[in-house]
């Protein structure tokens, strides 16, 4: 027997259709119950209980208990990462569910990934925030400098409260739609918070679409410029 980690058995919980659509559909980073991952998945209640449990075994979820109703998530960012990754192979590779319309285009342009910022808009904010060389890569870490804590603490991100957190500051994730890099990691959520607090974004639970007011594109155009010269 060889050595080492068992991608086959995570690749096989991923793999099966139904456990598919629902992680997918956990990327909104919203805790679902099991009726409403039934859904997402269109399998029957019983049947989707089966396939959480064996989710939940492997790792990849977190349920929670409330009340009479069970919930769950994503394990953490490492899975959302994966699913992610697998999302762009998959994309690159020609393999899209049959689902087009104007959703699709809405997607592409900005949507959830696990509670920060992916699509055209995502990558944008990524680029714009090496550009101005508020972030920097060292080697495969992505590191947040010291005009990028400034910049960060001007737009009211607690910094102080985010390094707490076990969850890395800053990550590369490789954005399925534009096959370039956004920004995940605790800073990259506290930056879509800050966009939904401020009134410029709200996202749609169902699509995971990120919708942005007329002026709040405009703000955030102006915060993270396109074609910034290093």
């Amino acid at each position: 027997m060889k050595e080492g980690p068992d991608i086959a058995h995570v690749a096989t919980l991923i793999g099966d259709p139904a456990r598919a659509n629902m992680l997918t559909a956990l990327m909104s980073g919203k805790a679902l119950t099991v009726s409403e991952l039934a859904e997402e998945a269109g399998v029957t209640i019983q049947t989707a209980s089966s396939h959480l449990s064996k989710l939940d075994a492997g790792g990849l979820l977190r349920p929670r208990k409330q009340g009479r109703h069970k919930y769950f998530s994503l394990a953490n960012d490492e899975v959302a990462h994966v699913l992610e990754g697998l999302m762009g192979l998959a994309a690159g590779a020609g393999h899209l569910r049959k689902r087009t319309g104007p959703k699709d285009a809405e997607l592409r342009e900005a949507r959830v990934c696990y509670n920060h910022l992916a699509g055209d808009m995502g990558t944008q904010m990524f680029d714009s925030l090496m550009a101005q060389g508020h972030l920097v890569l060292e080697g495969e870490d992505l590191i947040l400098t010291a005009s990028g804590a400034i910049f960060a603490t001007g737009f009211e991100i607690d910094l102080g409260e985010l390094r707490k957190a076990r969850a890395p500051l800053c990550r590369e994730c490789l954005d399925w739609s534009e096959r370039r890099s956004h920004l995940a990691g605790s800073l990259g959520r506290a930056f879509l918070t800050r966009f939904e607090e401020l009134g410029w974004a709200k996202r749609d639970q169902k699509t995971r679409v990120v919708s942005f007011s007329s002026s709040g594109a405009t703000a955030f155009h102006q915060l993270f410029p396109k074609n910034v010269a290093r």
